[in-house]
C-alpha cells in the first residue's frame, strides 16, 4: 500500500518574522542601523537624567553585542565607549578646576583660586566644589558621552564600503572621502595588532619607544600601498566621469543642495535645543525635501552604475522606525513632564525612572530580534 506524500508545513508568520542568518543577499541596509542610532542620539540630547541615558546605553550596546560582525570596523564601539567615559570624567574635571554657575550649598572641598585680571571676569580657577556643581556636571557629561556612545554604534554596525554604495550619485565623491576616512583607522588598528603579534611569536618586544617607531613604518607603508591600489583600481573602472548637463540643471542643483543642507542643520539644531522643538521639524522636512530634490538632479552627472544594490527592505524599516519612534515618544515626553527628563540639581534629589518615557526607550531593541543575525551567532 503506498504512503500518502506527507505535506509541507507553511513557515508560521512568527518563523516568518524570525531573523534570518546574514548573508550578501538579505544584508540590512546600511543607512537603517544609521537613522536608528540617529533616533537614541536625539532621544538622548532631550534628557540629562541619567537613569534614561544608561537605559539609552544599554539598549544600543545589546544591539552592538547581537548584531556586530567580526570586520575590523565592528571593533569601534569600544573605543567609543572609552571616549565617553573619557568626556565624562573630563567634565567633571572642567568643574572642578574652572567652576560652575550653578548655586550650591553642599560644599565638597575648596581648591586654592587663583586670582584673574578683569577680563576674565565670569571665570575662575579652583575655589570651592559643591556636589550640585559636580552632579550638573556628571549629568551634561553623562548627555554627550550617550551620543558619542550611539555613534559608535551605527559605526560597528554599518559596513561603510555598502554605505557608500547606497549614497546618492551626487554624493559619491564625498562619500568615498568620508568612506576612506571611516575605515583608515580600523584598518590601521588591525594592521598594527597583526605586527605586533608577528613582533611576538619572533620573541621581540613589542612595547616601549623602539617598537613602536618599527612597529609605525610598516603600518604607514601598509596604508599607502592601499591608498595606491584603491586609486588605481579607481582609475581603471573609469572613475571620475560626468556626464554633460545644461549649466541652469547645475545652478538649480546647487541651490537645492545647498539650501536644503542649511534647512536640515536648522532644523536639526532646532530638535535639540530646547528653545526650537516647535520650528525644529517643520524646518527639517522643508530641508530634507530641498536636499532630496537637489541630489535627485545632481546625480544626472554621474554616470556610474550600482552592482547588486542593497535593497531596502521590511527590516530596513522596522530598524530605522524603531529608532525614529524612540526619538519622536522622548521629545514628546518632554512636554509632558519636563521635570522627570531633566531632574533638577538645586535642592539637591535623586533622579526618579519615568516608567513610559523608559518603556519608549525600550523600543530601540527591536534590531537585536529583527535585523539578520552574523553567521557566526546564528544558530
Amino acid at each position: 500500500m503506498a504512503r500518502r506524500p506527507v505535506p509541507l508545513r507553511r513557515p508560521t508568520y512568527i518563523q516568518r518574522l524570525r531573523a534570518p542568518e546574514a548573508s550578501r543577499g538579505n544584508a540590512l541596509h546600511a543607512g537603517a542601523w544609521w537613522l536608528w542610532a540617529l533616533g537614541l542620539a536625539t532621544a538622548a540630547s532631550r534628557t540629562t537624567n541619567p537613569l534614561l541615558l544608561g537605559l539609552i546605553v544599554g539598549v544600543a550596546g545589546y544591539v552592538v553585542t547581537a548584531r556586530r560582525t567580526d570586520a575590523p570596523w565592528a571593533r569601534s564601539y569600544a573605543a567609543f565607549l572609552k571616549l565617553g567615559l573619557f568626556v565624562l570624567a573630563l567634565r567633571l574635571v572642567f568643574s572642578v578646576v574652572l567652576g560652575s554657575p550653578i548655586p550650591g550649598t553642599h560644599v565638597l572641598f575648596t581648591l586654592p583660586e587663583i586670582p584673574l585680571p578683569s577680563w576674565a571676569q565670569g571665570i575662575r580657577l579652583g575655589g570651592r566644589t559643591t556636589a550640585e556643581q559636580l552632579v550638573f556636571a556628571f549629568y551634561e557629561g553623562a548627555k554627550l558621552a550617550t551620543l558619542l556612545i550611539c555613534v559608535g554604534a551605527a559605526n560597528a554596525l554599518a559596513n561603510p564600503a555598502r554605505l557608500l554604495k547606497s549614497l546618492p550619485a551626487a554624493l559619491y565623491e564625498a562619500g568615498v572621502a568620508v568612506v576612506v576616512a571611516m575605515t583608515f583607522a580600523p584598518n590601521m588598528v588591525a594592521d598594527v595588532l597583526r605586527l605586533r603579534t608577528a613582533r611576538r611569536l619572533r620573541g621581540r618586544p613589542t612595547g616601549g619607544v623602539k617598537a613602536v617607531l618599527q612597529i609605525g613604518l610598516p603600518v604607514l607603508e601598509g596604508a599607502l600601498e592601499r591608498s595606491v591600489a584603491v586609486a588605481a583600481s579607481m582609475d581603471a573602472r573609469g572613475y571620475g566621469r560626468t556626464a554633460d548637463v545644461p549649466p541652469a540643471v547645475r545652478h538649480t542643483t546647487n541651490v537645492l543642495t545647498l539650501g536644503g543642507l542649511l534647512g536640515m542643520c536648522a532644523g536639526t539644531y532646532g530638535l535639540l535645543a530646547a528653545e526650537g522643538a516647535r520650528y525644529g521639524l517643520p524646518v527639517l522636512l522643508v530641508g530634507l525635501a530641498l536636499a532630496l530634490a537637489g541630489l535627485r538632479l545632481g546625480g544626472r552627472r554621474s554616470v556610474r552604475t550600482r552592482y547588486r544594490p542593497d535593497r531596502w527592505g521590511v527590516r530596513a524599516w522596522l530598524v530605522a522606525g524603531s529608532g525614529a519612534a524612540v526619538a519622536a515618544l522622548m521629545i514628546y515626553a518632554v512636554t509632558l513632564d519636563p521635570e522627570g527628563l531633566k531632574p533638577g540639581v538645586v535642592p539637591l534629589v535623586a533622579p526618579g525612572l519615568p516608567l513610559w518615557p523608559a518603556a519608549a526607550v525600550l523600543i530601540g531593541l527591536l534590531p537585536a530580534f529583527v535585523a539578520p543575525v552574523p553567521p557566526k551567532e546564528a544558530s
